[in-house]
């Protein structure tokens, strides 16, 4: 890990494109402003473990699915319109 020392206004340059700037430090907080192209996705750390943990779960699940021998798609002749019908049974 590389630990760098920056002061209010300072910035850090990230592979030609990326850019960091500390924008203002209160007590233990510091709030960093992000330059960076639209293709690049920048993610809070929690999130981005959120979302990790949630694709584990998921590819897990299909792997289940398949192992059972059945099947994640839709059953043949099945369609939205059926479904529809279905959830709205008894709401009138």
């Amino acid at each position: 890990m590389l630990y760098l020392t920056r002061k209010v206004g300072d910035s850090v340059v990230i592979d030609d494109n990326i850019e960091v700037t500390v924008v203002e430090v209160r007590g233990k907080t510091v709030k960093l402003g992000f330059t960076f192209p639209e293709d690049v996705q920048v993610l809070r750390r929690e999130l981005y473990d959120r979302i990790q943990e949630e694709n584990r779960s998921a590819a897990v699940s299909e792997d289940i699915i398949r192992h059972l021998g059945g099947s994640n798609s839709p059953a043949k002749g099945s369609s939205d319109k059926e479904s529809d019908t279905d959830e709205n049974v008894g709401n009138s």
